[in-house]
C-alpha cells in the first residue's frame, strides 16, 4: 500500500494506457464482427467460415501472436490491438449472427406483414431483440481482452503489464500486486457494468 501511494501516478497511467489498448481493440473489433455477423446470420456457409477463420486466430498463443507481428508492424500499441481484435472476433461474430438468428419467427413474420422491408425488419425487429446476446458476447469479450492486455507490455506497449513485468524483473512484490489488482479491478468493473446492461435489455425485450 505505501509503494502505491507514493506511485499512485505510475498505476494512473498504466491504467489509462490499459484502457486506450482495451477500447480500441474491442471498438475495432466489433465494428468488423458486426458486419460479419449480419452476413454470417443469413448465410450458413459465411457463418461457418467466419467461425473457423476466427477460431484458428483465437487459439494461436499470445506471446507468440505479438512475436509474430514485430516484423510486421514492430512494437508498440499497434501491435497490441491488432492482437486482441483477433482473439475479439470470435466471440462476438458467434453472438451477433446467434442473436439475429434467434428472433422469433413469429415476431419476423408479424414485421413483413405490417409492410416492413427487410432492412426494416433488421433494424427494427431482429438487432433489438438480438441484444441481450449481443451484449452479452460484448461482456466475454472485453473481459477477455482486459485480461489479455495485460501480455502487450511483452511489445512495449505499455499498459498495467508494464507493471507486472518491471515487478518481476525487480523481484518487487507491490509493483507486481499494484499492476495485477488494478487489471482484475478493472476486469470486474467493466463485467459487472455490462451484465447490468444485459439484464435491462432482456427485462425490456421479455416486456
Amino acid at each position: 500500500m505505501t509503494w502505491f501511494l507514493r506511485n499512485w501516478d505510475q498505476v494512473l497511467l498504466g491504467l489509462y494506457e490499459h484502457i486506450v489498448i482495451s477500447a480500441s481493440a474491442l471498438v475495432i473489433s466489433f465494428v468488423i464482427a458486426f458486419g460479419v455477423g449480419l452476413w454470417a446470420a443469413r448465410r450458413e456457409a459465411v457463418y461457418q467460415a467466419a467461425l473457423a477463420v476466427s477460431g484458428f486466430l483465437y487459439t494461436i498463443p499470445t506471446l507468440a501472436f505479438l512475436a509474430l507481428l514485430i516484423p510486421i508492424v514492430g512494437l508498440g500499441k499497434t501491435n497490441a490491438i491488432l492482437v486482441m481484435v483477433c482473439f475479439s472476433l470470435l466471440i462476438l461474430i458467434r453472438n451477433i449472427a446467434t442473436g439475429i438468428r434467434g428472433a422469433p419467427a413469429e415476431v419476423v413474420d408479424a414485421a413483413v406483414g405490417m409492410g416492413m422491408s427487410g432492412t426494416q425488419v433488421l433494424w427494427r425487429v431482429e438487432i433489438p431483440l438480438a441484444l441481450p446476446v449481443i451484449v452479452a458476447g460484448l461482456r466475454i469479450a472485453a473481459v477477455t481482452v482486459i485480461s489479455v492486455s495485460v501480455v502487450a507490455a511483452y511489445v512495449g506497449a505499455g499498459g498495467l503489464g508494464t507493471l507486472i513485468f518491471n515487478g518481476i524483473s525487480n523481484d518487487h512484490a507491490p509493483k507486481i500486486w499494484a499492476g495485477a489488482l488494478t487489471a482484475c479491478a478493472l476486469a470486474v468493473a467493466v463485467d459487472l457494468s455490462l451484465a447490468m446492461v444485459e439484464r435491462r435489455l432482456l427485462r425490456r425485450t421479455r416486456g
